[in-house]
C-alpha cells in the first residue's frame, strides 16, 4: 500500500521516537498513544491498532516493520460474524479517534469537489463580482439574497467551476447544528470515529463554503461566528484548533434579507441574528435575469434536449414568449396583482416538458399545476393570449384581443 500523508507522519514520528530511545520494537498502548500525541493526534490510528501483522499480544504491537521502512497492508474489515471483544473497563489513554483514522476521510481526498461547468449556464447578475472577490484572495463573506429560483446558488457554483475552486455546499435547515457544520463522531465498521463536517473540510482545503438558504437556520449556527471573522475555530469535542487555509471564504444565499418573511411564501425563514448578519462583508441582491439573458438560458436548455433553438426557429420563438409571459406575471406580482410568480427554474422545467411532449400548452399547464385553481386559470389564460400558435378553448375566448407585454396588461 502507499501511505497517506497522515499515515506517513505517524511512521516518521515512530522512527524519531525510536532514534531518541523513547520506544523499542515492542510497544504497548501507552507508547503508541504518546507518539500519536506528538503529531497532534489523540489515539492509535486504526490501521495500526487493528493490523494483525503488527500485534504481538494483548495490548502489544511489534512495530519493527514500520521502523525499518516497510509498508504494510491495511487491515481487512472484520468478518460480519466475528464477535466483538469489549474494551477494557479502564483505559490508560484517550479513546477519542481522529480525522486521520476515520475511513470516511478517504472519500473526500479521492474525490474532486470542483464543480463541473454547466452547458446551459449564462453569466449574468453578480457573477463577475463574485469571481473578482474569489480571485482577490480576500476573506470576504458574501450574503446573496433574492427571490427563489433566480440562480443564486447556480451562480456561485459556476463561479467556482470557472475558477477551479473546491465548492462545499451546506443546505441549512432549522435543525442544522454544530455537529452538522463542524463535525461529529460516527459509528463506522463498529468503530466510533471523528468525521470533519463541511465547514472544517472547507477551511482545511482553502475551499469556498456555501451556506445555502441560511435564513432557515437558527441560533444553533452561532458556532460559526469566529469562522465568519476569518479566524480559527476550536472544535471542543476533539480538543483541536482549526485555522483556515489560504483561499477559504464563505458565501450564503437567502430568499429574505434575514429580517423574516411576512408574505408566507418562504415558510420557516426567520429573523437572523444581527451579529451574524453584520459579519458578512458584502450583500448582493439578485433579481431575475433580463428577458435577453433568460431567453438565452432557455435556448441553451433546448439545445441540451436536442432541439434546434436558433434565432428564427419556432423553438426560439417559444423561448421568447415564455420570457415575456414570465415577466408580465412578475411585474403583476410586484404590483400586488397576484400572489405567485414564475421563476427562471420553472421556465427551465417548462422547456423540459416541451422537449418530452412537444406540446407548448401542455408544458405550461404542467408547470403551473402546483398553484391553486384560480392562479392556474389566470396564468394559462395569459399564455394563451400571448402565444397565437396555441388554440384557445371556446370558453376562454374574449373580444379584448391578445394581452400585450409591452403595456403590461394582464387578464386578471
Amino acid at each position: 500500500m502507499t501511505y497517506s500523508a497522515a499515515q506517513a507522519a505517524f511512521v516518521s514520528a515512530l522512527q524519531s521516537a525510536a532514534a531518541a530511545g523513547e520506544i523499542s520494537d515492542l510497544c504497548d498502548k501507552k507508547d503508541l498513544v504518546k507518539v500519536a500525541n506528538s503529531i497532534g493526534k489523540t489515539c492509535i490510528p486504526v490501521w495500526v491498532r487493528r493490523n494483525e501483522s503488527l500485534k504481538a499480544g494483548r495490548g502489544l504491537w511489534n512495530i519493527k516493520p514500520l521502523l525499518d521502512g516497510e509498508t504494510i497492508e491495511a487491515p481487512a474489515a472484520p468478518a460480519p460474524a466475528a464477535p466483538v471483544t469489549p474494551a477494557p473497563a479502564v483505559e490508560s489513554a484517550p479513546t477519542v479517534p481522529t480525522v486521520a483514522s476515520a475511513p470516511v476521510s478517504t472519500e473526500f481526498t479521492n474525490t474532486t469537489l470542483v464543480p463541473s461547468k454547466m452547458s446551459t449556464y449564462v453569466k449574468w447578475g453578480h457573477h463577475e463580482d463574485i469571481e473578482t472577490i474569489l480571485k482577490s484572495g480576500h476573506f470576504a463573506p458574501i450574503f446573496v439574497t433574492g427571490l427563489s429560483g433566480n440562480g443564486k446558488t447556480t451562480m456561485i457554483e459556476q463561479a467556482c467551476a470557472n475558477l477551479k475552486r473546491e465548492f462545499y455546499r451546506v443546505n441549512i435547515t432549522a435543525q442544522t447544528d454544530e455537529d452538522d457544520l463542524l463535525g461529529g463522531f460516527r459509528l463506522i465498521d463498529g468503530n466510533t470515529v471523528w468525521v470533519d463536517g463541511p465547514v472544517i473540510r472547507a477551511m482545511k482545503a482553502g475551499g469556498v463554503l456555501l451556506l445555502d438558504e441560511i435564513d432557515l437556520g437558527g441560533h444553533l449556527m452561532m458556532c460559526l461566528q469566529p469562522v465568519l471573522e476569518g479566524k480559527g475555530v476550536y472544535v471542543k469535542k476533539i480538543n483541536e484548533w482549526v485555522h483556515p487555509a489560504a483561499g477559504f471564504t464563505i458565501l450564503a444565499t437567502a430568499n429574505t434579507k434575514g429580517q423574516g418573511d411576512e408574505t408566507g411564501k418562504f415558510s420557516g425563514t426567520g429573523m437572523m441574528n444581527e451579529a451574524m448578519l453584520d459579519r458578512f462583508h458584502f450583500t448582493m441582491e439578485q433579481p431575475y435575469a433580463s428577458a435577453t439573458t433568460e431567453r438565452q438560458i432557455l435556448t441553451k436548455n433546448m439545445a441540451k434536449w436536442g432541439m434546434d433553438a436558433k434565432k428564427g426557429t419556432d423553438n426560439y420563438e417559444f423561448a421568447d414568449l415564455l420570457t415575456k409571459w414570465a415577466n408580465t406575471i412578475r411585474d403583476t406580482f410586484l404590483q400586488g396583482g397576484c400572489s405567485e410568480i414564475i421563476t427562471t427554474r420553472r421556465l427551465e422545467r417548462i422547456v423540459e416538458a416541451f422537449a418530452i411532449f412537444g406540446d407548448r400548452m401542455k408544458a405550461v399547464k404542467m408547470s403551473v399545476a402546483r398553484f391553486d385553481e384560480e392562479t392556474q386559470s389566470d396564468f394559462t389564460r395569459l399564455y394563451e393570449k400571448i402565444d397565437v400558435k396555441v388554440e384557445l378553448p371556446e370558453e376562454t375566448e374574449t373580444t379584448n384581443g391578445p394581452a400585450t407585454v409591452e403595456n403590461n396588461q394582464c387578464p386578471y
